[in-house]
């Protein structure tokens, strides 16, 4: 079977603008699925995703085949994220000015399993070096109970892989932010943080 070949691309800050759609289109569809089933909508994805334009040092890693995006991954500086990602920095040993925040990774289903994954760190955490000032990446991801009945079988979490990364969890970061679920209406979740020490750029 031919494979497609995918390319990656980065764009950094106002030059996002032209793949919002597209960022917008992939999360909805993505997240619909299992851990975070979200019932999104483009309004509130418009809204949600002109944080990364404010921000002159965020990026997106696009993966391309031919012209369809068809997988992205976001970050930016944790200062230039929203009150619910900052709040649970407030008071604690990890200075928010010098973490680098990883955003959403969404790739669709037929491309997965090529390293991607890896790719959209890589290139995030690339970033965060060449601005300079960061000790830290990292991302948070949704919580859910072990016996939630909605979790499907033989699902595969995404835990050993952020582990090989090197990040770990902090049980002592956690946010919290609602979103309409599928069948449930708005529902306010839980959010773990995941931090990795930056190496310095050689």
């Amino acid at each position: 079977m031919n494979v497609s070949p995918i390319e990656v691309r980065c764009y950094v800050g106002a030059a996002i603008a032209p793949y919002l759609d597209d960022l917008a289109r992939l999360r909805i569809a993505v997240f619909r699925e299992w851990p975070y089933l979200y019932d999104g909508d483009s309004d509130y994805e418009a809204q949600y995703l002109q944080t990364y334009l404010r921000s002159w040092r965020s990026v997106a890693v696009l993966a391309f085949d031919g012209d369809r995006v068809v997988g992205a991954s976001t970050g930016l500086p944790l200062s230039d994220e929203s009150d619910a990602f900052l709040a649970p920095f407030a008071g604690s040993a990890v200075d928010p000015e010098r973490v680098f925040y990883c955003g959403e990774s969404v790739l669709l289903p037929a491309y997965r399993g090529r390293g991607l994954g890896h790719r959209f760190f890589d290139e995030r955490e690339a970033h965060a070096r060449s601005l300079g000032g960061y000790d830290w990446t990292a991302f948070c991801a949704v919580e859910r109970a072990a016996d939630d009945r909605r979790r499907p079988p033989f699902q595969r979490d995404n835990e050993a892989f952020w582990s090989k990364r090197g990040y770990r969890q902090r049980p002592e970061l956690r946010a919290s932010l609602p979103w309409r679920e599928v069948d449930r209406g708005e529902v306010a979740h839980t959010l773990g943080f995941w931090l990795r020490a930056l190496e310095r750029q050689r």
